[in-house]
């Protein structure tokens, strides 16, 4: 892993900074109906609860407008609007208060829209994120490459870039996304070579829950590892609320963020007495929404339990039926199958209370 992250010029949604040494920030989207406020909303909370830190909803007529409002009255993160070719869009996002525009200068017509999107973007502190992909590429630069290559994309991002700088602005976050976890690596390593502005990390059409986070996970990943990146979206095909949950764990993985519960389980063998794989499940997801950092072993039996888990603050081993509570290696006691979540809940709250109580 890269010692020196990669330090770019910092832009500002409202009390969210993105580049410029800021923290790595996580982001998801909303995919109910743009017009159907009361879901929309309801999803935005439900993603604000689980750590989103900067939600981002397609605008694809003059009614969504409305949504940017209904919004930023409830959930207390930054709001992205997403544009595609109608700059009026653009304008009316900024009239309702939106936090950054995602729109590509070169898709919404003459060089006169350009330029009232970008000063009405200056003048109200509105950053503008340029996203480009392989299905987004402009005809001339995939006839100079083929097809859409790591540097085909860069291109094209800076292309729009230019556009945007031509007005002096450069309030301007970058992402370059392709659903080729190779390209999409090779792309932002140029692009961060090539310019300074804040990138947004992401693979594109990822798919589903499994794929998709094994991909994100792969690319992500590896350009957090060298240092790149400024912010993340794992792109799911389901429930945008587990992105974000992947985006954390992501980080957490890699030493990026120092928050929640770290697990550890073995993989089962013939040794196991208990429904291990369900039990893991329930204690996963028992305690997602936990803050306090933490490791939470669950293990198959005595040789992978106190022994090879010693270091976690407090765990399980299974055994016939039931299963031994331990802390640090320390066994505490026996505890019956059927209690096993409940009484290791109840374990981790005690070392939270504790933990609170001495600071």
């Amino acid at each position: 892993m890269s010692n020196q992250r990669r330090i770019s010029r910092q832009i500002s949604l409202g009390n969210v900074k993105i580049g410029g040494g800021a923290p790595i920030t996580i982001q998801s989207m909303l995919n109910t109906p743009a017009e159907d406020f009361e879901a929309s909303v309801e999803q935005a909370c439900r993603l604000e609860a689980a750590g989103c830190e900067i939600i981002r909803a397609a605008i694809p007529n003059r009614e969504s407008v409305r949504l940017i409002e209904h919004l930023k009255n409830t959930v207390h993160v930054p709001i992205v609007a997403d544009i595609h070719f109608d700059y009026r869009l653009a304008l009316e996002s900024v009239a309702a208060g939106v936090d950054k525009i995602r729109i590509n200068p070169g898709n919404i017509g003459d060089e006169d829209r350009v330029r009232q999107v970008v000063n009405c973007c200056k003048q109200n502190n509105v950053p503008i994120r340029v996203g480009v992909n392989s299905g987004s590429l402009e005809k001339e630069i995939l006839a100079k490459y083929g097809h859409p290559t790591a540097q085909a994309l860069v291109d094209s991002a800076l292309y729009h870039t230019s556009l945007i700088e031509k007005y002096d602005y450069d309030q301007i976050a970058i992402s370059i996304k392709s659903s080729n976890v190779q390209t999409m690596i090779e792309a932002y390593r140029l692009a961060a070579a090539q310019c300074d502005y804040p990138l947004h990390l992401g693979v594109t059409e990822a798919g589903t829950a499994r794929m998709g986070l094994i991909k994100s996970a792969i690319g992500i990943g590896s350009l957090l590892c060298d240092g790149i990146g400024d912010t993340i979206r794992v792109s799911l095909t389901d429930d945008p609320v587990n992105e974000v949950y992947a985006a954390r764990d992501i980080l957490k993985s890699i030493g990026l963020r120092q928050e929640g519960i770290t697990f550890v389980s073995c993989p089962t063998c013939g040794r196991t007495k208990i429904d291990l794989i369900a039990l893991a499940q329930k204690v996963e997801e028992r305690l997602k929404d936990c803050k306090a950092q933490l490791t939470v072993a669950v293990m198959g039996c005595a040789v992978n339990g106190p022994g090879e888990a010693r270091e976690a603050d407090v765990g399980i081993a299974g055994g016939d039926g039931c299963a031994i509570l331990f802390r640090k290696g320390e066994i505490i006691r026996k505890v019956p199958e059927a209690d096993i979540v409940e009484e290791l809940a109840k374990e981790v709250e005690q070392i939270v209370l504790h933990k609170e109580g001495s600071k």
